[in-house]
């Protein structure tokens, strides 16, 4: 059975450098870090992190959470989370693999179980210690790079036994109800996912609330409960984050930014910059460039 020795071994082959790799097999992105690196807010979709070296720790609101090689971090539906490898350098660098969490194949796994998923109050972001199925599990998915003709057959196997390892662990509970179309859960998911199709645009709760299939009131409570956020606190971090992108990644001008993900105020748009990431958009982005240690938290 691999270990996740072994599962390091992997991801260093594949990903030499500092970066992230998207492969072959779609839900897989592979991430390495060789420093630690500076606290980024990025939107986490349901996913597994399996990290296989190096620790990482990612906050949502007040709440922070660390993970390591010993534990995996499971995001049930789209969160907002800040994250940052803690530990990390060239000799041991910071090594970890995402796997996004296919819904399609989750519900039939559930449906295949047969009964009605009962309530779960367990939290939609949380880390559980790993266990030796599932880093065996996710070492032959990583193989399958190596196979590249075998991964339409077989990833999709291997990634639904996966599910089936999470199923059966401690957070079982809350993906099955996660799954069930009528659970806040599920109706959460579905309005984070309404909100950020349409980021850009005004937002508008009674829209947001018939796509999650809830009334206005129910999804505030709800929609907090889950993202630590309301809707429209939501929508202003996807906002502020996608500009900081453009800044950062496409050479934006900050006004332009503000412009391109909905802000009609540069005023506004500064003021909010800064609350969120602690600079001004065109200080932070000088801040972020020179610290040269950038990664997609994962």
């Amino acid at each position: 059975m691999s270990t996740i020795t072994d599962l390091a071994a992997l991801v260093a082959r594949h990903v030499p450098s500092t970066g992230m790799v998207r492969t072959p097999i779609d839900r897989l992105s592979l991430f390495r870090a060789d420093a630690p690196t500076v606290p980024l807010p990025a939107v986490y979709e349901a996913s597994l992190c399996v990290i296989a070296q190096g620790t990482k720790q990612v906050s949502l609101g007040e709440r922070s959470l660390v993970y390591d090689a010993a534990h995996y971090l499971l995001v049930s539906v789209d969160l907002p989370l800040v994250g940052h490898v803690i530990q990390a350098d060239r000799d041991t660098p910071y090594l970890c693999c995402k796997i996004d969490i296919d819904q399609a194949a989750l519900a039939d796994l559930i449906l295949a179980e047969g009964g009605r998923a009962p309530r779960a109050d367990l939290p939609a972001l949380a880390v559980y210690r790993s266990d030796d199925d599932l880093i065996d599990a996710t070492c032959r998915l990583m193989r399958l790079l190596d196979q590249p003709a075998s991964i339409p057959a077989l990833a999709p196997l291997i990634e639904r036994e996966i599910l089936y390892r999470l199923l059966t662990g401690p957070h079982g509970p809350a993906l099955r109800y996660m799954a069930v179309a009528d659970s806040h859960l599920n109706q959460v998911s579905r309005a984070i996912a309404t909100i950020r199709t349409g980021f850009d645009r005004p937002l508008r709760i009674g829209d947001i609330a018939t796509a999650a299939g809830m009334s206005a009131s129910s999804l505030h409570e709800h929609f907090k409960a889950v993202t630590r956020m309301t809707p429209l606190e939501y929508q202003k971090q996807l906002r502020l984050q996608e500009a900081r992108r453009l800044m950062l990644s496409a050479g934006t001008t900050a006004s332009s930014a503000g412009f391109a993900v909905g802000y009609e105020s540069p005023s506004q748009f500064t003021r909010e910059y800064a609350r969120l990431f602690g600079a001004p958009p065109r200080r932070d982005i000088e801040q972020l460039q020179r610290s040269g240690n950038l990664l997609t938290p994962v």
